[in-house]
């Protein structure tokens, strides 16, 4: 009985080494992925484990029949089969695999993660970032539409406010005209970026190039940087820890700490 025991706990730890082997392959392309994290599910996996062997019903002992005194052969007819006690066996081994089983998928049901978790877990606990408004925040991709419109794009105001909770965020973008920079301002005040208090309009940089947006980046040392410009992402990618490229296409990955992605909404992981 021990034996068997001892095998069906090797058997549970095998089916859980797999699954975490899955989860973190995963889990590891984004970097921000620490070795806290991955000592997490290891110990969440030694504490299913140990859970499971704690409260599994041990399987009842037949208790042994007193034999009857002046039995006679003929009785002998009516016993079970000899197959009987092994398919009973069979039976319940089947059924304490079926439990092993069922231990497992029940905790590791996918959990629904919150945004500001997803926020935290993508950017890595991340303290400063710096990221373009063209193609990223605004609808907008080129500088001379901003001179005829500026349109907020809704589905990322909700990260926004998210990442100013903890991040230290700026915006940036560099500009043709004035008007272009009071269009933007009053954008994103219509469409509550600065309502949380965590980003003030100081927050939001203009410029009149493109080198000007990269020479913001390089003051400020952020930790990560988003960016829609190929070229500055490739001129910043030694000073700054982590990047974000924003592009329709993915193109190959230049180094190990610049990613790409459709949009930020989608590199966070909320719904497209």
């Amino acid at each position: 009985m021990a034996d068997s025991s001892k095998d069906e706990l090797i058997q549970l730890i095998k089916r859980v080494g797999a699954y975490l082997t899955v989860k973190i392959s995963n889990i590891l392309p984004t970097p921000f992925q620490n070795t806290r994290s991955i000592g997490a599910l290891a110990g969440l996996a030694l504490a299913i484990v140990f859970t499971w062997k704690f409260l599994r019903t041990p399987a009842p002992r037949q208790r042994r029949q007193p034999k009857r005194r002046g039995a006679t052969p003929s009785n002998s007819g009516t016993s079970p089969p000899p197959n009987a006690n092994m398919s009973s066996s069979l039976v319940h081994s089947t059924s304490e695999d079926s439990g092993a089983q069922h231990v497992v998928d029940e905790f590791f049901q996918p959990v629904k993660l919150t945004l500001a978790h997803l926020v935290r877990q993508r950017l890595s606990e991340a303290r400063k970032v710096t990221c373009r408004l063209l193609g990223v925040i605004l609808e907008e991709t080129s500088a001379e539409e901003l001179q005829n419109h500026v349109t907020v794009r809704s589905s990322v105001v909700e990260v926004l406010l998210e990442i100013t909770k903890y991040c230290d965020l700026y915006l940036m973008e560099s500009i043709l005209d004035d008007q272009s920079e009071e269009k933007i301002l009053l954008a994103l005040e219509e469409a509550g970026i600065f309502t949380s208090g965590g980003l003030v309009k100081d927050k939001v940089l203009f410029c009149s190039t493109e080198i000007g947006r990269t020479s913001f980046v390089r003051q400020l040392e952020p930790d990560w940087h988003i960016d829609t410009n190929f070229e500055i992402i490739s001129q910043l990618a030694r000073f700054i820890k982590y990047q974000l490229h924003i592009s329709p296409s993915r193109p190959e990955r230049m180094a190990s700490n610049v990613f790409s992605c459709r949009s930020l909404e989608q590199f966070i992981g909320c719904p497209s």
